[in-house]
C-alpha cells in the first residue's frame, strides 16, 4: 500500500523529477498503516491535549503561588513551554494528514517545522541539565543553593540553554535549504524530520548527515554526562544521611526529575539507534518511535510532576477544591 501511494504521488505530480527546489513537500504520514491513520489520530490528539492542558497547568499554578516562585519550579515552566512548542510543531500537521488528508507542505514551512522540533529537543535537553544541576546544589550544597541559583542566574541559564539549541540547530534548514532537489518531493514520514528530508537531495549530503550526527553526540551526549556526574554524587549526599526517613525525603525530592530524564532520553536514543543504524526495522515502526519521542515526553512530564511533586499536588487539589466548592 504503501509502494502503491509513493506511485500515484510520482505519478500525479509531473515536477517530481526535474526541479531545484520544490515549491512543496508530500509528508505520507505513516506508510504502510494509512488504513489506520483515523484510529491511531485518536491517542496522538489525546496526548496533545492531555500535553497542552498538564503544562499550561502547570506554568498556571507556578504563577498563581508564590511559594513556588523557585529556580526548580522556575525551570520546570521553562520545560512546559519547550514540550507545548514541541508538540505542537508536529501534532497540527500530523492530525490534517490523517484527517482531511492534507499531505502538502510548503518547502519553507518543511524547513521550519523541521528547525523547531531540532531546537525545541536541544532546548528540552539543556533545560533537564540545568534541572539536574539545580538539584545537584540543593542536596549537596544547599546552604548556597539560592546564594548560586539566583533569579538571573534562572534567566541567564535559560537564555544560555536556548541560545545554544537555537544556534547549534540553525545549519540544518540552512544546509537543507541549499541543496538541490531533483528524485522526488515525497517525504515518506509524518513531519518534516532532518535526515527524512535531506535524504530527498540529488547531492551529496554528508555535510548536513555529519553535522546532525555531530550536533546529536555534542548536545545529547554532553548533557547526559553531567546529568548523570550530578545525580551520582546526589546519590552519594542521599546515602551519607543519617536516617532511613532523611534519606527518602531526599531521594523523592529529585525522583520525578529522574522519571521525566528517562522518558525523555530513551525513546530518544532507541529513536536515533533504529533510524540511523537498523536497515531492518519496518519503516512505519522507525516513524511511530519518532512520534512517541516527540509526544510523550511532553504528556507525561505534568502528569510527573503533578503526582509526585507534593507542592504542585497540593496547590493543584486545593485549586480544584476550592472551585468545586
Amino acid at each position: 500500500m504503501a509502494l502503491g501511494l509513493l506511485l500515484s504521488y510520482s505519478m500525479s505530480d509531473s515536477n517530481t523529477t526535474n526541479f531545484t527546489n520544490p515549491s512543496t513537500f508530500i509528508l505520507l504520514g505513516i506508510p504502510g498503516l494509512e488504513a489506520a491513520h483515523i484510529w491511531m489520530s485518536i491517542p496522538f490528539c489525546a496526548m496533545y491535549i492531555i500535553a497542552i492542558l498538564g503544562n499550561f497547568a502547570i506554568m498556571f499554578i507556578v504563577k498563581r503561588e508564590p511559594s513556588l516562585h523557585e529556580p526548580m519550579y522556575y525551570f520546570l515552566c521553562m520545560l512546559a513551554v519547550s514540550d507545548m512548542v514541541l508538540s505542537t510543531s508536529i501534532l497540527p500537521k500530523m492530525l490534517s494528514i490523517f484527517w482531511f488528508n492534507s499531505r502538502d507542505i510548503s518547502f519553507y514551512a518543511c524547513l521550519t517545522q523541521l528547525y523547531f522540533i531540532h531546537c525545541f529537543s536541544a532546548i528540552e535537553s539543556g533545560i533537564f541539565l540545568a534541572m539536574a544541576f539545580d538539584r545537584y546544589v540543593a542536596i549537596c550544597d544547599p546552604l548556597r543553593h539560592f546564594n548560586i541559583l539566583t533569579n538571573p542566574m534562572v534567566v541567564k541559564t535559560g537564555l544560555a540553554v536556548g541560545l545554544r539549541g537555537g544556534l547549534l540547530i540553525l545549519p540544518y534548514p540552512l544546509l537543507a535549504r541549499q541543496w538541490p532537489y531533483c528524485r522526488t518531493n515525497i517525504i515518506p514520514h509524518s513531519f518534516c524530520e532532518h535526515i527524512a528530508v535531506v535524504k530527498l537531495a540529488c547531492a551529496d549530503i554528508r555535510i548536513s548527515s555529519y553535522y546532525s550526527l555531530s550536533v546529536a553526540f555534542f548536545v545529547i551526549g554532553i548533557d547526559v554526562l553531567f546529568i548523570t556526574v550530578s545525580y551520582t554524587q546526589i546519590l552519594r549526599a542521599i546515602f551519607r544521611l543519617p536516617t532511613k526517613d532523611a534519606r527518602l525525603k531526599t531521594f523523592g525530592t529529585c525522583s520525578s526529575h529522574v522519571c521525566v530524564i528517562l522518558a525523555f532520553y530513551i525513546p530518544t536514543l532507541f529513536s536515533s539507534i533504529t533510524h540511523r543504524f537498523s536497515h531492518n526495522v519496518p519503516l512505519h515502526f522507525q516513524i511511530l518511535i519518532a512520534n512517541m519521542y516527540l509526544l510523550v515526553p511532553p504528556m507525561l512530564n505534568p502528569i510527573i510532576y503533578g503526582v509526585r511533586t507534593k507542592q504542585i499536588r497540593d496547590r493543584l487539589l486545593h485549586l480544584f477544591t476550592r472551585k468545586w466548592t
